[in-house]
């Protein structure tokens, strides 16, 4: 299914429904990050999706970055809770989602990189090498402050 994003973006459609969402910042021992490139919106980012029913939200983000990029993780932190009104994600089947995703740190534990149905791509980057990246702003914000020395987890 495809989806746009419309982040401030006064023509965005109304949200409809809200979904829990996780996603983590992966960083192996040279310090590189864990990016995927999207196969519903083409752009990069961080591991992440849907909590599922009977999960807690760490066992979903270590669920789906398994599933997005073959890489087992253990959670290590929390960066924080991320619920703009102002961003929006538009599905295909009519759904308009406001964004709510609470975002982990993780490392890996084993695994070999692959890609799936959610991520045409799957590599470990530099952290000076994201900016050259498409990233949506919602992601940058995770990883920014994941990658910033913060005492407290973000939310909105």
């Amino acid at each position: 299914m495809s989806r746009t994003d419309f982040y401030q973006d006064p023509s965005a459609p109304k949200a409809n429904s809200l979904k829990v969402a996780v996603s983590a910042l992966v960083r192996n021992d040279r310090g590189q990050v864990l990016m995927i490139h999207r196969t519903d919106n083409g752009k990069a980012s961080i591991p992440g999706g849907g909590m599922e029913f009977g999960e807690t939200p760490s066992q979903a983000v270590v669920r789906e970055v398994e599933e997005e990029t073959g890489i087992d993780v253990v959670v290590t932190g929390l960066i924080g809770i991320f619920s703009d009104p102002e961003h929006v994600i538009a599905y295909d089947d009519g759904e308009v989602r406001q964004e709510f995703s609470i975002c982990f740190t993780a490392d890996p534990v084993r695994g070999n990189l692959r890609t799936s149905s959610e991520s045409k791509a799957v590599d470990w980057v530099e952290p000076d090498d994201l900016k050259n990246l498409d990233i949506h702003p919602s992601i940058w914000l995770r990883i920014e402050r994941g990658l910033g020395n913060h005492n407290e987890p973000y939310y909105t």
